[in-house]
């Protein structure tokens, strides 16, 4: 009977968590996305495209954009960001429809979706620190910081078997923040937003750990 109980309370668990992810934009997006991203990726897949190649190819424009962010050319940067986030949404939608969806895969999309944002963060830390830009500093570090513990949030409450998507501003919503913050130049104002968000959210994620945890 107390078995029975713990598997209901793990898939009420799962339901809440699954309902609270559609109340985001991440979550509202991804009911469109296949819309969007099933007739591209079915002729990559015709074409022989890999997933893993759409990773490393977003990987280099984050990575050029963080570089280019670091020159001073804020806006540039901004631009190579953005043509960062199709690669990064259509090597999961490519592996899917190619039928070449493994674990390493899945592993190698968020390893890589990391270190983009890092650089990206870097670029903005870089430029900063040498046009003495304090504020934007301190700003670039907490982003950062916030961005790295939603993730481990997750990660870490996957490992202890709790399903944790939940939260308000998840990376899409840092994607976008930080896209338009670069192409406007207007840092000051997204940094705040995705330094605040990001790590309001990872404390969310904490909070709904710890509300599962007692139903153990």
């Amino acid at each position: 009977m107390k078995l029975v109980k713990s598997e209901n309370a793990h898939e009420e668990q799962r339901s809440s968590s699954k309902n609270r992810e559609y109340w985001t934009l991440t979550g509202w997006v991804k009911t469109w996305a296949d819309v969007i991203l099933d007739p591209v990726s079915r002729l990559l897949a015709r074409l022989g495209i890999q997933p893993n190649l759409l990773s490393m190819i977003g990987l280099f424009a984050a990575l050029a954009s963080g570089v280019a962010i670091a020159a001073g050319y804020i806006s540039q940067g901004g631009w190579l960001f953005l043509l960062s986030g199709p690669f990064d949404a259509l090597d999961g939608a490519l592996a899917r429809t190619a039928g070449l969806e493994s674990r390493f895969g899945a592993f190698l999309d968020s390893f890589i979706d990391r270190y983009a944002e890092a650089a990206v963060l870097f670029g903005i830390l870089w430029w900063a620190t040498f046009h003495d830009r304090s504020v934007i500093v301190l700003l670039s570090f907490l982003a950062m910081v916030g961005s790295i513990m939603v993730s481990y949030a997750r990660a870490r409450a996957g490992g202890l078997g709790i399903s944790c998507r939940v939260g308000i501003f998840t990376r899409l919503e840092r994607f976008i923040v930080l896209t338009l913050a670069l192409i406007t130049e207007q840092l000051l104002v997204g940094l705040v937003i995705v330094a605040f968000m990001a790590n309001f959210t990872a404390l969310q994620r904490m909070f709904h750990v710890y509300r599962q945890s007692l139903h153990e």
